[in-house]
Formats: C-alpha cells, structure tokens, sequence
C-alpha cells in the first residue's frame, strides 16, 4: 500500500484539517518511532518550527507561498543550510566553517514553504551505490523482516527517510545513480532531473559534470509537485500523457545481464501490462552501451577523475585515514589514468551522447534500475571485494544514464520473495524531463501492478 503522500499532505494542509506545526510535532515523533540513529546527521527542530509558523500564517491567511506550502522535508547532508557545517558524510569536514547562506536549492524551498527538518545521512562525500557510512552509521533499509539491508547510494538515508513515512518528500544528489538507487532499493520514487536543471550552488561536489539533484518521494505526481514549486511555479506544467502517445525502448545490451530473477521477472510484467494497456515498446541495438561501459572500464570514470581533482590534498595528506577506505580506493583508481585517456574520454563520451539520441529519438528508454535488490549490509561491510562487486554491479545501469547525459525516473515495481523491493526506470536524453514525468504519470499505476 502505497503511503501517505505530499499532495495529499499539502491538500490537508491548504484545507486547514492539518496544521504545519502539528505536523512537524508528527515528524519528529515518527523520527524517535523508527528510531534509526543513522538517518540525520543532524535534526533542524528550531528551523522547521520556525518554519511551520511562517508557513500556518500564510495558510490561515489563504495566501500559500506554493501547493507544498507547509510540507515537510528533509535534504541530504550535501546541501548547505546557513550556520552549519555540510558533512558530506564524512568526519573530516567537522572543522570546516558553516555556511555562509543555504544552497539555492534550499533557498527556493524556503520561499516555496518547504519546511526543512534536517540534513540526511549519506555515503562519505557521495561516492558509492551502496550507502555505507562508517562514520554516522548505515541507514537501515526499512522493507523486509530479515537481516538489515543496504540502503542504496549514495542518497542513502533520502531514501530511507521517504520509505520509513518520516517526510514525504526527500532531496537528494545523483552522479552516478544516487537518487534511482536508493529510490529502487527502499520501494520509492526518484528523479534524476538532466544536469543544469536545478542550480548548483551550495551543493557539495562530487563530478561537476555529471552531478544532478531531485526528489525522493512516493510518487511521480509527488516529484512533479516538488519540482514545479522549487522552480517557483504556481502550477504543475506537467501532466499524464496519453499512454497510446508512449512509444518505449529496449536496449539489447548490457542492462540486462545478471539480472536475479526477481528483477527479471517484474520488469518482464511491467512490460507485458504497458503494452496491453497500449503503449508501444520497441527492442533496439545499442551497442553504444556496450562502447560506453568499455570505455569506463579500460580508459577513465570520468566522476574519479574529478572527484581526484577535488580531494587531492584530503587523500594526500593526513586526512586520508579518517575517510572511508572504500571511498578513498575508488577515488585513488583515477590516479592511474594519463592525460591522453582523459582526452580520449570526454571526446569519445561526447560522441557516444550524439550517437545514442539519435537512435532513441524521442522515445524513452526503459530497463531495471539495478540488476537485484538491496543486499544484506553485514557482507558488504565485512569484504571489501564483495562490496566492490555489488557497488560496481548495483550502479552499472544508472551510471550509464549518468554518462550519457540521461535524465531518469526509478518506479517501485514489486517485490521480490523477501519483500525488497524492485525498480523500473525510464531515461531520456538531457532536457526531456518533461516528456519523461508527463510518461511516469500516464504509467505509473500500470509499473506497479
């Protein structure tokens, strides 16, 4: 059963049946609930019943800032909030000064009366699929009655904290899959919006050429609304299209191998329901996936590169023992790669983008958001080797978007027989995200099943 959701939250809100600051009394005792420790790294009680204040007068008066106004949400800890200090996930930023003023992504939210409860949990300074943190601890993945799994990463706890029922709107960052993953693995919705949507500022980096920002929510209507009032919008300029209109593509390459079984067979009944419901879906080649993944693997990943660039006197200096070793290995990597493959890279990448949209025109893409379900974090925590196949394996779909420059959308699909979750995405070339969100409208209920 799908939880209770923004739009309604914020109808109850505009009615008056529910009231801003009650609802952040309702938050704050569903965080003590849940009880995971790892989710915040730090609560903003102070600033969100300011907030809430704010925000029931304007509601009493009939003059909402927005449709959210009043609603509660929560960003991960790579948003600047003024007069704290960013974490990153990571310890070794304690010393830094706090912000000077909040990113303009929370700036905006703040003028759409977004009420912020606090600063998510993440993997250290973004970098992984997975979402382990050893320094604020690993949010636990609330779906499922067996051992605690992974949360997905690196967005971890914005996905966590949605599935939990906590807020119903999250904000995360997604380089490599961050949103998609953590949306797939925790049953929720996530929008990698295309890069250049949102603005950077105050956000901190991971690959300023590939890092993008969205919405974890529970449904795609939600992320809509969430983007339509942070772009300052008084209505959504998005609506379903007709699912006849929807002509969907198959890649034959890559994003299907090494699917488990669960993935497989609920992607393989999405498909069968879309189609019988009218939409049309091609299978296509696509060898420049094939071409993509090889370039990564035996030339650069262009996100290590940058990532190198920027923490080069953390990882070369005393700091480099109190960062997560997986995180610093993965970064490390790129120290091998010559100018030569750098330049080989952006140009080859540059050329893989043309070749790939002129292929899909103006279809969507669709595939598994990632290959399984969220796995046990004990293993993973145990073996660096386990981890570094299941990271690798976990972000090798939505990586590949990343690289090619897709926006994307990961849609709850079902469950496997441990009830974990699976996701279904849609992808489209950079700045068709309208097109994308008016298709997870239309087809959202026929994912799901």
């Amino acid at each position: 059963m799908r939880k209770t959701s923004a739009s309604t939250i914020s109808a109850d809100l505009r009615s008056g049946r529910l009231d801003p600051l009650d609802l952040v009394d309702q938050v704050f005792a569903r965080i003590a609930e849940v009880g995971d420790p790892a989710i915040f790294t730090e609560t903003l009680r102070l600033r969100a019943e300011a907030e809430a204040h704010a925000a029931r007068a304007r509601l009493r008066a009939g003059n909402p800032a927005s449709l959210l106004d009043g609603l509660p949400v929560a960003w991960k800890d790579l948003f600047d909030f003024k007069d704290r200090v960013t974490t990153a996930g990571s310890a070794v930023l304690a010393e830094n000064a706090p912000a000077a003023q909040d990113a303009a992504l929370v700036g905006a939210g703040a003028r759409a009366g977004l009420v912020s409860v606090g600063a998510l949990n993440m993997t250290e300074f973004a970098y992984s699929g997975i979402g382990l943190n050893p320094h604020f601890g690993t949010p636990r993945n609330p779906n499922g009655s067996g051992p605690a799994r992974s949360p997905g990463g690196s967005s971890s706890a914005s996905g966590v904290v949605v599935a939990a029922d906590i807020v119903p709107i999250a904000f995360g960052t997604d380089t490599g899959g961050s949103i998609r993953i953590p949306a797939a693995f925790n049953g929720v919705v996530g929008y990698k919006t295309s890069t250049g949507h949102y603005p950077m500022a105050g956000v901190f980096p991971l690959s300023p050429t590939l890092d993008t920002l969205g919405p974890l929510a529970h449904s795609v209507e939600d992320c809509v609304l969430a983007d339509t009032v942070l772009r300052g919008l008084q209505a959504p300029e998005v609506h379903a299209a007709p699912v006849a209109a929807l002509d969907f593509v198959i890649p034959d390459a890559v994003m299907f191998d090494t699917l488990s079984p669960a993935v497989s067979m609920n992607f393989d009944a999405s498909v069968a329901r879309l189609e019988q419901a009218g939409a049309r879906v091609r299978r296509i080649v696509l060898p420049e996936l094939t071409e993509t993944l090889e370039l990564i693997t035996h030339r650069a990943v262009l996100v290590a590169v940058e990532a190198l660039d920027f923490h080069w006197d953390r990882l070369h200096g005393p700091d480099v023992a109190r960062i997560d070793p997986r995180v610093v290995r993965r970064i490390m990597n790129a120290a091998k790669t010559t100018a030569v493959d750098y330049a080989i890279l952006l140009r080859e990448r540059k050329r893989l983008i043309a070749a790939v949209n002129a292929r899909i025109g103006t279809a969507l893409l669709i595939c598994p958001t990632t290959p399984s379900v969220a796995m046990p974090i004990a293993a993973l925590e145990a073996d660096q080797e386990v981890f570094f196949h299941h990271n690798g394996l976990t972000l090798r779909n939505t990586s590949l978007g990343n690289f090619l420059d897709w926006c994307g959308l990961s849609i709850p699909n079902g469950f496997d027989g441990d009830m974990m979750p699976t996701g279904f995405m849609i992808s489209a070339p950079h700045g068709q995200d309208r097109a994308m969100l008016a298709a997870g409208l239309a087809v959202e209920d026929i994912i799901r099943g």
